[in-house]
């Protein structure tokens, strides 16, 4: 049986030998999310997207916990498991579900998510908005996502169920007529963020792993000044609380020791002229939020919370803001590492954070945007050109 998967020695995050580590920890399963507030209308019984049989790992964490009067710390082992595969640590995510709402293609950081969750060995359960229903369930019955679909043992990510969603309404009530009668949302039902968990209680029972991957700035390209009331909390409830309610309702179905992510951006902490209608304070309050919800999620159910801050990628949701090639090409020509941010990158770290190997981690901002956050300038700028910038050694660029 060939070792395959997300693990350390082999894959991006990488560890090369074997290692013993002394914590304090409780026995758990650490488990686990840009664009308008997602939604979906979920396949009929019988319909679920299959693949090919995938086997996530060669490796598997075990855990040693003595108990007596003196606090004595857990030794945490990483041993192989196949006929003498090579021993490092694995991103082991087998007999885990992870449900990821955002997700209405497979260009964004969503998708990725969803992809390194799987190679792990996670089951995937997907929220799309509700008007993007059709089409993205249309593309994939026909195979349009099939290519990006494969995961790194060549094996297809396998989706087990897609759910109508709407993340700014948490209750059937709370639905205004005009939006009932739309038509976009004709034939669609049980979408409201109170029904959405319902209905994955029902059908699976419980969840290891909720990922919040949707955001929707209606007035994003206003700058502040010039934002209504209405689009300004319009962002802020499809951006940030909607990651709230969505934790709010799934957290009493979610096991014990396991683990929430959500995306936010630099913009909360640093000017992005065009990101505005009040993104960037809709990403400020995800941040404080994730501090917030960590220590109630944390002592009350055992779960964690924690939010990446990713670099700019060229999905769907950023190309309708009109300046993410430009942003894309600051960012390469100012961050420490001078490449293009991939959406595989934001996942791996994902599938880290909702992993064991991450069962210490809450209430963190984890940056994965090429290291442009730590930049104070913009060293582009024509006011440094006769400073001596730091340039790579050709013969030890990567290739």
């Amino acid at each position: 049986m060939a070792a395959s998967g997300l693990q350390l020695g082999n894959a991006a995050l990488c560890i090369t030998k074997t290692t013993s580590a002394h914590v304090t920890t409780r026995p758990s399963a650490c488990n686990l999310s840009f664009n308008a507030p997602f939604a979906a209308a979920s396949f009929s019984t019988g319909t679920h997207l299959q693949s090919s049989s995938f086997v996530p790992t060669s490796l598997q964490l075990s855990k040693s916990i003595k108990t007596a009067a003196v606090k004595k710390p857990t030794k945490i082992y990483a041993s192989a498991i196949e006929n003498g595969a090579a021993s490092g640590l694995s991103i082991d995510l087998r007999g885990k579900r992870a449900f990821i709402a955002g997700i209405a293609d497979d260009n964004g950081y969503g998708w990725a998510i969803a992809k390194s969750l799987a190679a792990a060995g996670a089951e995937i359960l997907v929220g799309t908005w509700v008007p993007a229903m059709n089409i993205f369930e249309t593309s994939l019955r026909r195979g349009k996502f099939d290519e990006s679909r494969i995961l790194p043992n060549g094996s297809m990510m396998q989706i087990s169920k897609v759910y109508p969603m709407d993340a700014v309404y948490d209750t059937p009530e709370d639905v205004p007529e005009d939006v009932k009668s739309n038509k976009r949302y004709a034939g669609a039902s049980k979408w409201t963020v109170q029904e959405l968990a319902d209905c994955v209680k029902q059908d699976y029972g419980s969840i290891d792993i909720l990922v919040h991957s949707l955001a929707n700035g209606p007035e994003v390209s206003k700058p502040l000044l010039e934002t209504s009331r209405n689009g300004y909390l319009a962002a802020v409830s499809a951006s940030s609380y909607s990651f709230v309610s969505l934790l709010k309702y799934f957290i009493p179905i979610m096991n014990p020791g396991g683990s929430t992510i959500s995306l936010t951006y630099i913009a909360s902490e640093r000017i992005i002229p065009g990101y505005g209608g009040g993104m960037s304070s809709a990403k400020s309050a995800l941040e404080s939020d994730t501090r917030v919800l960590a220590f109630e999620a944390g002592r009350r159910y055992n779960v964690r919370v924690n939010t990446i801050s990713a670099g700019p990628l060229r999905s769907r949701a950023a190309k309708a803001i009109g300046f993410i090639d430009t942003i894309i090409e600051y960012s390469k020509a100012n961050a420490p590492l001078q490449k293009e941010l991939l959406s595989d990158e934001v996942g791996n770290a994902a599938a880290f954070l909702a992993s064991p190997l991450a069962s210490a981690i809450t209430g963190t901002i984890t940056y994965v945007d090429n290291g442009l956050h730590a930049m104070g300038v913009g060293v582009d700028s024509p006011a440094f050109s006769e400073l001596a910038m730091p340039q790579a050694e050709k013969s030890k660029v990567a290739a």
